[in-house]
């Protein structure tokens, strides 16, 4: 967190370098959020392109307190939420290897692993897009209900609805409940 701020007030200060570190500490991170809200790993990384555009194109706009991380997080899901209006309603291909790691060590555990996060990533690509967006910001980009609930416009009880069922409905496609 302070590391942020100090990198925050060094990139609105007009240090290149500052940004560059932003990039790299957050990369990741965000390329997962914005995979897993668009299954398709490409416009994931133009979504990530175009965030970091606007955001270094905004320095001058930002106010440095805050979490750095939720604010991009938050700009990210923006972008994606604006590509998902110009796409039409069809999934494009999934990257799931890209949407989650797998930490296992040897060829059988990493095998298990593997298979088992292409099973989540399947089941995330077929929720809707409102409750995908609820569960993806909520665990994998950490924000709270309230900050999603601000971000999509509805109240708080409606995101905690759209979360529930969102995992009620993964837990019952990974069960084989569902199809």
């Amino acid at each position: 967190m302070i590391e942020d701020r100090l990198l925050l007030y060094r990139f609105k200060r007009g240090d290149a370098d500052a940004l560059r570190r932003i990039y790299e500490k957050y990369e990741v991170y965000l390329l997962t959020v914005a995979t897993a809200l668009l299954n398709d790993m490409g416009a994931a990384e133009d979504v990530l392109h175009d965030s970091f555009v606007a955001f270094a194109e905004s320095a001058h706009k930002i106010r440095p307190e805050g979490n750095l991380r939720s604010f991009l997080a938050t700009c990210v899901a923006n972008r994606c939420r604006d590509l998902m209006r110009k796409r039409s309603r069809n999934s494009e291909s999934l990257n799931k290897a890209a949407m989650f790691t797998c930490d296992e060590k040897g060829p059988e555990p990493a095998a298990v692993c593997n298979e088992r996060l292409e099973m989540v990533a399947s089941a995330i690509a077929l929720l809707p897009y409102e409750q995908r967006e609820v569960v993806v910001l909520h665990l994998k980009a950490g924000l709270m209900f309230k900050q999603i609930a601000g971000l999509q416009k509805v109240s708080v009880n409606t995101v905690q609805s759209r979360y529930r069922y969102g995992i009620d409905k993964l837990r019952s496609i990974v069960n084989g409940e569902a199809t």
